[in-house]
């Protein structure tokens, strides 16, 4: 387990390496499997690069896991009781959106992960983010605009999406509010 005295980045960063490292692959490696330039992973591996949600994504899929449970991973510590007070928020440095895991990390088949999309951002996911889950969208506060595909799903406060087969994805958020909102994933 990372030590929790590092920041949430700090810990993704080493996570990452170890994640490569413990496949026996090289940079090289990981790059050709998520699309991710080589240059691009040792600079997050070496914490001179903050990743966006979407290039994590891709990292997740090569490793294999949800994006949620890569975070996970270094998000808190193994116990069945995750505190409010330890989650810590890891933010896009590039759409402003923020996320935390609201479940215990040695859940490795029901992750919640509670979302922050603020006003005017949007962030993508490509189908393959979701071809080892099951996925289903809570909001909490605020509108969010779901993009599947080519379906467009409008939701307001207390509407849950549960989503289709793995597709193109964009989470959007066209208001003026922040949009608060939990992801539900279920490891198939």
């Amino acid at each position: 387990m990372i030590s929790k005295t590092r920041s949430l980045e700090e810990r993704l960063a080493d996570h990452i390496g170890e994640q490569r490292e413990g496949r026996g692959w090289s940079v090289a490696d990981l790059a050709e499997r998520s699309g991710v330039s080589r240059a691009m992973i040792s600079k997050i591996e070496r914490g001179e690069a903050m990743p966006t949600a979407s290039l994590l994504a891709r990292l997740s899929v090569a490793f294999g896991v949800p994006l949620s449970q890569l975070f996970a991973q270094v998000e808190t510590e193994t116990s069945p009781v995750a505190r409010a007070a330890d989650r810590t928020w890891w933010k896009d440095p590039e759409t402003g959106y923020r996320r935390r895991a609201v479940s215990p990390a040695h859940d490795t088949l029901l992750q919640l992960t509670e979302a922050e999309l603020p006003p005017g951002a949007r962030v993508p996911f490509a189908a393959d983010t979701y071809t080892f889950i099951h996925q289903q969208i809570w909001v909490i506060d605020g509108k969010l605009t779901f993009h599947e595909g080519r379906d467009v799903h409008e939701l307001s406060p207390g509407d849950c999406l549960m989503l289709g087969p793995p597709s193109d994805c964009v989470f959007e958020n066209a208001t003026r509010k922040a949009c608060r909102y939990v992801v539900a994933v279920v490891r198939r």
